[in-house]
Order: C-alpha cells, then structure tokens, then sequence
C-alpha cells in the first residue's frame, strides 16, 4: 500500500533536516516525512578539523534521531527510485511512499573507483582523504608521522564537497610540518585539475600569496587518474594536452570524484550531468512544478556548501509553502555560497560570492585583502 505525506523529503543531511525544521516551524500541522537511511549524522565541515588534528572523528556524529524535527516522520530507508509522474518514490525495503510536494536533498556520492587503485589503498601507507568518516583518521594519523618528502593534495575536477577543502587540509598539513620540524625537507605540491587555485576573485589572487609564503608548488591541469601504491606513484592526466606525469609521493591527500547518488543520476529528476534540474533562483525542478531540491545533489551553479544551504533553505520553504497555498512561487536564491579557506591553524580567508561570482561578504572590511587570525 502507498504510504502519502504531503510533504516528502530526500535526505537527511544539512539541507533535508532544515528545510523539514522551518516547515514545521511556519506550520506545525504540515504533514513532513524525511527519508534517510543512515543511522548517524556526520558534521562533515569538521573533517577538514579532523585531517588536522584538533578533534577526533566521534566529535563529528551525533545521532539521526535527535535531529529529526519534532513533527516530522523519519522513514528509515533508502530511495531506489522516482516517478514523478504519478507523484511517487520506491525505496529499498520495498515501499511506496507518495507525496503532494517532494524536497530531493540526498548529497553526494564519492566515486573512489573512478581512480583505478584508490579505493584498495585510502587510509594505508600514507594515502589519506578527509571526505569520509571511515577514513578521515588516516589524515592526521599521516601527516603527524611525516617525516619528509613529497606530500601531494589532488583536487578532481566537477564539483566537490567546499571547493576549498582540498587546500585547506594542506595548508594545516604544512604548518603541522613546520611545527614539528620536518617542513625544511618536505615538499608539498597541490595537483588539481582546475586552473587556478580559487575560481572566484579577488581570492584567488590572495590564496595565491598564501600558496608562495608557504613553498607550495602548484600542478594545475592535473587530474588524479590512479594510484600505484606499491611504488608510491601517482598518476595523472593533464587537462589541456591528455599526457600522463607521473609523481613519486610519499604521503598523499586525495579528494576523490563526486557526483549525484545514483538513484538520482538515472532518475527523471536529473538534468544530463545527473544533477536535480531545479530552476537556479526558485530551486523549483524545471519540469515537475511540485518537486524541488537543494544541496549538493541540485542542478545549482555554486559551490557545494553548507553556507550555500542556509540561504537555499529559506528560498525552498518559502516556496513550498506558496505551492502548497496554490500560488506562484516568489522567494528567490542569488547563489549565495561561503567558504572559510583555513590558511593554518589561527587563520584564514572567509571567501563568500554569488552566482556572478562577486563577493558578498557579510563584515565590514575586505576579507580577501588579508588572512583573518585569531
């Protein structure tokens, strides 16, 4: 038997449990369930933390159930599959729920396989990535038992979880080094197949100074296709040309591909790069007007972050709750987005910026003229 609910929400991560806390808020009597599976809710910001060293990776869980809204049902399982013709989804245990309006925020997938050796080799002999709870302890375990050489931190390309975490654990990485006296004999190089270290001025031009202050050496165009691990090889393909360069490292932070969960990349729902299609200032779906979607798994050109989720959660309620007054939906996103550069352990760049990437910085000074510190 179907199961309805008049407001049904994909995941329950930042976006799925803030949208469903300020329906309820706005209107106690709404109907809100949230589908997710996962028993533990991760604090991911923190991660970056984690790699370097300030708080273990238990600081980080809390359980799903206590953040579950007060009102809201939690159905404790996954999505297999859509149809929003018949305004409906099937999960893995085998059930039909329906819903008068549908809220997809599920996140990310990590594509480990998409770097032939990655998976097998993550967490060992000084391989290490912060981008998931199984192996974020692998960091900090690296970098305070390095003792020199090559340090390497890979950014792929498309989008990833805050375009900057990739560097930030770097730069913690190398004021960990200095602390502990091996920097002098260490090299780190930063390998991302994007061109430049921030893709948003004037930050990226301050990064750039950071980059230089600290000996970074910088391989832009170069995307991470395998690891060798037995000879400590890294291999990559430059972006521009299609050569291969291989580097010899002896510890590596590799941010891995991402993209839409499966059940969403194949799903109706999805554009052709198999993101949620939603329309990028209603966050309304461009095609099924009673379905939208936010967070990282969303068709929105803008850096994948929690800061971003803050303010497209307001625009989706706002909206949800016209649809629901049978009225034209009036809230509007610019593509808001922050993200925190951590430079080192007292400092950093607050980068904030819109869909036209303009800064759109909340203090009153320049925050891209200098580091921040405390």
């Amino acid at each position: 038997m179907e199961r309805r609910h008049q407001v049904l929400i994909v995941g329950g991560g930042t976006a799925g449990i803030t949208v469903a806390a300020r329906l309820l808020n706005r209107d106690p009597g709404l109907d809100v369930a949230i589908v997710e599976p996962s028993e533990r809710h991760y604090y991911q910001p923190l991660w970056t933390l984690v790699g370097g060293g300030i708080y273990r990776p238990e600081d980080s869980e809390r359980d799903e159930a206590d953040l579950i809204p007060a009102g809201a049902s939690w159905i404790k399982d996954a999505v297999t599959e859509f149809d929003p013709e018949a305004n409906r989804l099937r999960t893995r245990d085998g059930r039909t729920l329906g819903y008068d309006f549908l809220v997809v925020a599920p996140g990310l997938k990590l594509d480990w396989e998409k770097v032939k050796g990655l998976r097998d080799a993550v967490g060992h002999d000084g391989v290490c990535s912060n981008y998931a709870i199984s192996t974020v302890a692998s960091t900090w375990e690296t970098i305070r038992n390095f003792r020199g050489g090559t340090a390497i931190f890979t950014q792929p390309s498309g989008a990833v979880k805050c375009g900057g975490a990739p560097q930030k654990i770097m730069y913690l990485a190398d004021e960990a080094f200095r602390r502990n006296g091996v920097r002098d004999r260490s090299r780190i190089v930063f390998a991302s197949a994007t061109g430049r270290i921030f893709a948003v001025e004037p930050y990226a031009s301050a990064l750039e100074k950071v980059v230089a202050r600290k000996g970074i050496e910088t391989r832009f165009q170069h995307e991470l296709t395998e690891l060798r691990p037995a000879s400590k090889e890294a291999v990559f393909r430059k972006v521009d040309s299609g050569d291969e360069a291989v580097l010899r490292y002896d510890m590596i932070h590799v941010t891995p591909p991402m993209g839409a969960p499966d059940f969403v990349a194949r799903s109706p729902l999805a554009n052709a790069e198999g993101w949620v299609d939603v329309d990028m200032h209603t966050l309304r779906h461009v095609r099924y007007p009673n379905v939208f979607g936010l967070g990282d798994a969303s068709s929105l050109p803008t850096s994948k972050t929690g800061a971003a989720i803050r303010k497209q959660a307001p625009t989706v309620v706002e909206n949800v709750l016209a649809a629901l007054r049978h009225e034209a939906p009036s809230a509007r996103y610019d593509g808001y987005t922050s993200c925190p550069v951590v430079t080192g352990y007292n400092s950093l760049i607050l980068a904030e910026f819109d869909y036209d990437k303009k800064p759109a910085e909340t203090f009153p000074f320049d925050q891209s003229h200098r580091e921040s510190r405390k």
